[in-house]
């Protein structure tokens, strides 16, 4: 199709290999919140859910801790759980990521969108 084109060709495969890239990166985006991720706290106590976006979608607390005197127990159980998990989806994400720059020749590490 592009024979006999030189350089042209080549942008023209080059301008392709980018929309396509463009259209997979975007359905990504959009798979990433419906991947779950889970983080817990005090050994599975606290329990958030958030999707590979980072947003957090629920918190399951286990009943045996609500006691007045523990609040600030219970809080910081419920922060540590949040924090797990928005960090379990920070690196979820970047694994879909990695998946999706694999066959594209571009260096490891390399950070999109640009």
């Amino acid at each position: 199709m592009f024979k006999g084109l030189g350089a042209m060709g080549d942008m023209a495969k080059m301008m392709k290999a980018a929309k396509e890239m463009q259209d997979k990166y975007t359905q990504m985006q959009g798979d990433m919140d419906n991947i779950m991720v889970v983080g817990e706290a005090g050994t599975g106590l606290v329990k958030a859910t958030c999707s590979a976006q980072g947003n957090l979608k629920s918190l399951d607390i286990d009943p045996s801790i609500f006691n007045a005197d523990d609040k600030e127990v219970v809080e910081d159980l419920i922060v540590a759980a949040v924090k797990d998990a928005q960090q379990k989806a920070t690196e979820r994400a970047a694994e879909e990521m990695q998946k999706l720059t694999e066959g594209l020749g571009l260096p490891a590490g390399m950070k999109l969108p640009f």
